[in-house]
């Protein structure tokens, strides 16, 4: 199973695929609120996500009161390791970064980082039922990848390099980034291991999150 966004048009950076369709089929809804968390800071004390990068540090804050359950799946996954020396596969400027896949751990098998997700004891996918909420994906939103399911969400995350509307009430955003959008900035530009990608590049120069762990802001 494929965890994605819809497939961006390089030229341009159209939205394509199964969006297209969402936009048709709402074309005559009337369009829903939107928030945008752009200024938001945590307080002393709440807890945030420290990545820390072959390319340097990403700290991320959490929107539970948006969805919920999505911040609480990413912070166990975060506690228990499950993203550490995972890589971000999928890097397109302008629109996101993609990682949290568990495949990417391994460079023998490119063809399969964008497949992966977290499992339990059997073997079985664990996956979320959809949080879509007002929180508009603009530059630093954290969201997470599913598949055409909505409720299949399941540990790979994007991170917003631009702006993009469309995304808004399609995807569970829950969090965003409150320092090192440098950091993002640089990941960006190692390109995309996504064959639908232009300029795709060799796993080997991914970027990878060394570590992650849960801290108190602002003492990291």
């Amino acid at each position: 199973m494929k965890f994605c966004l819809p497939c961006l048009a390089i030229a341009g950076l159209a939205l394509l695929s199964s969006l297209g369709v969402l936009a048709q089929n709402q074309a005559t809804t009337p369009p829903r609120s939107v928030v945008d968390v752009s200024s938001r800071q945590p307080e002393k004390g709440e807890e945030v996500a420290v990545f820390n990068t072959s390319r340097g540090q990403i700290v991320l804050m959490f929107f539970p009161e948006f969805a919920p359950n999505h911040v609480a799946n990413f912070k166990s996954l975060v506690q228990k390791g499950f993203y550490d020396k995972t890589k971000f596969h999928r890097c397109i400027p302008g629109f996101m970064i993609q990682g949290g896949d568990p495949n990417t751990k391994s460079l023998d098998a490119p063809g399969q980082w964008g497949m992966g997700g977290n499992r339990d004891e059997k073997g079985e996918s664990v996956n979320l039922k959809a949080e879509f909420n007002p929180i508009t994906h603009k530059r630093g939103v954290l969201s997470m990848a599913r598949a055409s399911d909505p409720n299949s969400a399941s540990s790979q995350f994007f991170i917003m390099h631009g702006d993009s509307s469309r995304l808004d009430w399609n995807y569970s955003a829950f969090g965003k980034v409150v320092s090192g959008m440098d950091i993002v900035d640089r990941i960006v530009t190692t390109g995309s291991t996504d064959r639908s990608q232009n300029g795709k590049v060799e796993p080997r120069v991914a970027v990878e999150i060394i570590s992650a762990r849960i801290s108190k802001w602002p003492d990291l």
